[in-house]
Order: C-alpha cells, then sequence, then structure tokens
C-alpha cells in the first residue's frame, strides 16, 4: 500500500495514476521522460490480457494522492543508524537525519576522513590536517602541525635576539636561560660585562636544549611526512585502479546503450507489427461478428445490453446514439440498421426513446428499385410477454431518407417519441429486464 510500483521502497509525493496505482513522483517523471507510451509495470504484472487506455502512463493523468501521503507522514519508523536510538513519525524522520549524532559524514575540511557526527569536533582538534589555526602575529590561517613549528622557531628568535633583550628591571636579561643574578640596574650592567663567558655557556646549553627539541620535532614530522607519503602512494593507486573501473564502466556502458538502442529499434518494430496485426485482427473480429448478427430476411433483433450505462451516456451527451448491426431485406437486397436515441431526439428529447430506420449504401443498390418503399414496424419487447410496444410507418417517397445512397448511409427516419422514458423504467413492464432491452424490426418484403 505504501509502496512505489517503480521503485519499490516508501512513496515519496504519491501519485496515483488513472489505473489506481501509485508512484513516487520523482519515479513517475523519470519513466515518463525516458520511455515512449510507458505502460504502468503494475499492471502488466497482474493481468497483462487487459490492458488498457487507462494504464498507459502519463505526468498530467495522474493526481496528487494526498490521502497516502498524510498515512505515510504519521508512520512510526526508528532511526537505523548503528547505536541510535531515535524513533518518531515519518515526517520527523528527515529533520532527524540531519541532526543523528550517529550517522557517518565526510569532515567539511576535505582530509577525506569519514566520521560520527558526534565526533566531528574532536577530528578536528587532534585528527584533522587540513584543520587550520590563525596566526596571532601575522594573521594567516595555517594547518595546526605548521602553526605548531612556527611557535616553536618564534620562541628561538626571540631568545637569539640581545639587541632587544626581555629582562625585567630586577633580573639579568640571561634569566631566561638559567642565569639566576638579580640586582640593581647599575649592578647588572656590571654582571652582564663580567659574565660574558657564563651567560655564552648557559646560552649554549639552553641551544642544545633547543636542538635537541628541534631534532625530535622534525624526527615526528618526517615520520608523519612518511606516513602522509604512504598514505598518497596508496590513494594514488586507488585513484589509478577506480580510473580503470571508470574507463571499463564506461566502455560497457557504451555497449549497453549500443544494445538498448537495438532493442528499442526491435520492440518499436514489433510494436508496428503488432499495431498492423490488431488492425487485421479487428477487422476480422468486425466481420465474424457482422456474420453472426446479420439477418437476410427483413426481420432483426437487436439486443442491446447495460441499458443503465448507456442511457447516462445519452443524457450527459458522451454517447447521444446507438447504431444496430446491419441487415438485409433478402439475400441480395436492401441493407439496412437501426438506430435509437435512449434519451430522445428532436422533439422526444429527454422525455422519449427515439427509435429510427436508416438505409444504408449496399452491393447490389445497381440492381434494387428505388426509392426504398417497404413498410417498416418497430417493436420493442416485453420481457414478460404481455405488452409489447408497436409502431409503424411507410417510407416517404420524396424524402432523401429512403432514395438510393450516395454516402454510407441516408438520414435516418423515423419514431422521435417511440416510447416514454416514464413507460421504459416502469417497474409494471418488463422492457428493461437485467439491464437489456430487445428492440425488433420488421420489413415487408412483399
Amino acid at each position: 500500500k505504501f509502496l512505489c510500483s517503480s521503485c519499490h521502497n516508501i512513496l515519496r509525493k504519491a501519485l496515483q495514476t488513472l489505473c489506481g496505482h501509485r508512484y513516487c513522483s520523482a519515479c513517475l517523471t523519470w519513466i515518463v521522460r525516458n520511455n515512449k507510451n510507458a505502460i504502468c509495470q503494475k499492471c502488466k504484472e497482474e493481468d497483462p490480457n487487459t490492458l488498457g487506455e487507462e494504464s498507459l502512463l502519463a505526468e498530467e493523468r495522474a493526481f496528487g494522492d494526498a490521502a497516502i501521503n498524510k498515512e505515510i507522514s504519521e508512520l512510526r519508523v526508528h532511526c537505523v543508524t548503528l547505536g541510535c536510538s531515535w524513533s518518531g513519525i515519518m515526517k520527523d524522520f528527515e529533520e532527524h537525519q540531519s541532526l543523528c549524532e550517529y550517522a557517518l559524514i565526510p569532515c567539511h575540511t576535505g582530509c577525506g576522513h569519514v566520521v560520527m557526527r558526534r565526533k566531528l569536533a574532536d577530528h578536528l582538534e587532534n585528527g584533522c590536517v587540513n584543520n587550520v589555526t590563525v596566526c596571532q602575529q601575522c594573521h594567516c590561517s595555517l594547518a595546526s602541525s605548521e602553526y605548531q613549528v612556527r611557535t616553536f622557531f618564534s620562541q628561538i628568535k626571540a631568545l637569539c635576539c640581545h639587541s632587544t633583550p626581555s629582562a625585567s628591571k630586577d633580573g639579568c636579561c640571561f634569566s631566561e636561560v638559567g642565569c639566576a643574578f638579580r640586582g640593581s640596574k647599575e649592578k647588572i650592567k656590571e654582571h652582564e660585562k663580567s659574565a660574558v663567558g657564563a651567560h655564552m655557556l648557559l646560552l649554549l646549553q639552553h641551544m642544545r636544549q633547543l636542538q635537541g627539541t628541534l631534532e625530535k620535532v622534525i624526527s615526528e614530522l618526517e615520520n608523519k611526512l612518511h606516513v602522509f607519503e604512504n598514505i598518497v602512494a596508496v590513494l594514488n593507486k586507488e585513484v589509478e585502479s577506480s580510473n580503470l573501473e571508470i574507463l571499463a564502466f564506461r566502455r560497457q556502458s557504451e555497449l549497453d546503450q549500443n544494445i538498448i538502442r537495438g532493442l528499442e529499434l526491435k520492440i518499436a518494430e514489433l510494436h508496428r507489427c503488432l499495431a498492423q496485426k490488431d488492425v487485421g485482427l479487428s477487422s476480422l473480429h468486425k466481420s465474424l461478428l457482422f456474420s453472426e448478427q446479420a439477418s437476410y430476411d427483413g426481420i432483426f433483433l437487436w439486443k442491446i445490453t447495460e441499458v443503465g450505462r448507456k442511457l447516462q451516456d445519452s443524457v450527459t451527451g458522451r454517447t447521444v446514439s446507438l447504431y444496430s448491426p446491419a441487415f438485409y431485406t433478402a439475400k441480395y437486397g436492401y441493407k439496412v440498421c437501426l438506430r435509437v436515441y435512449l434519451n430522445g431526439d428532436g422533439t422526444g428529447k429527454g422525455t422519449h426513446m427515439s427509435l429510427f430506420f436508416v438505409v444504408m449504401k449496399g452491393d447490389y443498390d445497381a440492381l434494387l428499385p428505388w426509392p426504398f418503399r417497404h413498410k417498416v414496424t418497430f417493436m420493442l419487447l416485453d420481457q414478460n410477454n404481455r405488452e409489447h410496444i408497436i409502431d409503424a410507418f411507410r417510407p416517404d417517397l420524396t424524402s432523401a431518407s429512403f432514395q438510393r445512397p450516395v454516402n454510407d448511409m441516408n438520414v435516418a427516419s423515423g419514431c422521435p417519441m417511440f416510447l416514454p422514458l416514464a413507460k421504459l423504467q416502469s417497474p409494471r413492464h418488463a422492457y428493461v429486464k437485467e439491464d437489456t432491452l430487445f428492440l425488433k424490426c420488421i420489413i415487408e418484403t412483399n
């Protein structure tokens, strides 16, 4: 009930087609755009022998199914992401997906890592090689590793610049490298002049310490660089492998497209053959039906089924009148048929059933006398055999309706007020029984 007839997933913006099946809005759009005269797949699966016009898919022939969309929005669902315990209704699920702490998301810095949303902050702080820090001195955006190296060298520079010592009023300017002397300005000046050698030793010792630290940092950076080089090499191999796969997929896709185009041409040809065969079968069916129903003695019995629906079609104007199969006054006689307006025509419109007689163009008209002059009798049969409705007329020999036909059939002539509709539908009579009525026409051929 809630699944798309195409993708078989939960319906999104459900549309219902004329055949009663449902599709996602996007699925129906894709099917119609990529398939000429697309047929509903569900209809094919259910009964391919009963496919009709309503099974044709078109966006303008589908309508939004608000009821099913409302039902789907209120379905109870839960998050299937490992570790997440969220549950709720479908209409809140999309919002949850954008907030789910257990969902795997790619790092936005482009470092290539995929992490849980809840662990993104920790990744950015401790693991992301692309996470940047703004330098307080030059205001440049630096990766965290670059920022650490720059800070380290800034410290070395500060220690080596004797021209701008950062000593306090009471301490030696070499206090940062281990000198503990303190005193007045004069004493400090004397101390700095007399203790140059000691200061140089302290500075040398500090530089060695800095050198050891620097070598350690450089070693760590080299190890990281080696790791990154290995990662890049692996990624390059993966990229190369992916490129080869993509190239193979493209070649296969081109082959598949050629095969599909060939199949489409074959299908189109088969459709044309089927259409031609359908036309031939339809013609044969009509000929067979005509042979079964044809009469050659001037007496014809016409059985009309589904009277209720056909009467309603006549009232709405969908099908104003019905023609009977053709019949003949003799084996090589006049070809004629009946025409009935169930909701009336002319003076009988809306109040009576109108019944008319039609002279048709026949194969032997050249050998027959004209105008048509035989008496015509109409009968509406009471299926309880109590009170048949009978009306008759003789042709007006001056009327165009009874001259030799020039077209397929002449203008109909007969009884516009053959039977009141109230009497046709009256329960006292059985003119319509089991939604069927019988009309009989008798032509005097003597």
